[in-house]
């Protein structure tokens, strides 16, 4: 109680924060359960009839099912390897950086697309990528070569997606990265410089081992959200002609829940994608303890 007294304000300063998850993530967990029944939005969830593992069942019978969870784990495997050290790769270039005032020039340019909607990065790319007037296309054609759609082609929708997430995105992460670099000593730069330690020298002994806790919590987080890809990001360049190979769980549960009201099985399928999440995180926290002593917990 004393300690509630002295930081009262704290508390105080804590109270939205705490009252937005208890309503928006904690309370909504209570209709996990329409996973477990045959849902009837007019009988709710006392009066719908309870199914088991059904829903479940028919998840992983649905040749559609399996095809769309195949899109989502090579896209989230493709942005886990080429999005993910983007922005620590940048904050080392950017922290090499002398002038400062090139610098921030140079930092508020790749923040800028983050600030910009996916439906506007959407329609960006599909300009550029336009097989009659996309600059892209237009080089192409310099060099004699035939225009591409690349929209309307399967082949290219994955690159496409986890291309424009590295645009909109790797600037906007940089962020984390250049603030654990701001706290490294820099009399230890200082000694690797007198023993004649070369700037990439020093940048693998000190730079990268100092920011690697910070790396290791990233890490973690960007599993956990592995099947988690994003619907918007998907929805705006996805359509009849490519979604064979982009449609992912997202999009799929908003094509067969909201519009064809099939809502205890898209939950169940939103419960999958959660538990998948959590036991990708475990696994990852565990292996991380195990091998640097960091982890989310």
């Amino acid at each position: 109680m004393s300690n509630l007294r002295k930081y009262k304000a704290l508390y105080l300063i804590s109270l939205p924060g705490i009252i937005y998850f208890i309503v928006f993530k904690y309370l909504p967990l209570l209709g996990s359960v329409m996973a477990f029944q045959n849902y009837n939005i007019f009988k709710g969830f006392t009066g719908s009839p309870w199914v088991g593992l059904d829903q479940f069942r028919r998840m992983f019978t649905y040749p559609e099912f399996l095809r769309i969870l195949e899109n989502t784990v090579l896209i989230g495997f493709y942005d886990l390897i080429f999005a993910f050290p983007v922005p620590i790769i940048f904050a080392l270039l950017l922290n090499e950086l002398r002038k400062v005032v090139y610098k921030r020039i140079l930092q508020t340019v790749v923040y800028l697309p983050h600030f910009l909607s996916w439906v506007i990065i959407g329609g960006i790319m599909i300009g550029i990528l336009s097989p009659t007037t996309g600059i892209v296309n237009q080089v192409l054609n310099a060099f004699g070569l035939k225009s591409i759609y690349f929209l309307g082609e399967d082949s290219y929708i994955r690159s496409i997606l986890v291309g424009t997430g590295i645009w909109k995105d790797s600037g906007w992460g940089t962020i984390v990265y250049l603030a654990a670099l701001a706290s490294v000593n820099p009399e230890l730069y200082e000694a690797a410089r007198i023993d004649g330690a070369s700037r990439w020298r020093q940048t693998l002994s000190i730079t990268i081992p100092a920011i690697l806790p910070t790396i290791t919590i990233m890490f973690l987080l960007h599993i956990g959200n592995f099947l988690d890809f994003g619907f918007e990001r998907v929805f705006v360049f996805v359509n009849s002609l490519n979604e064979s190979k982009g449609d992912i769980l997202d999009t799929y549960i908003y094509r067969v829940g909201l519009i064809d009201q099939q809502y205890s099985y898209t939950t169940a399928i939103g419960l999958f994608k959660s538990v998948v999440g959590l036991v990708l995180v475990m696994i990852g926290n565990t292996l991380s303890k195990r091998a640097s002593g960091e982890g989310l917990y």
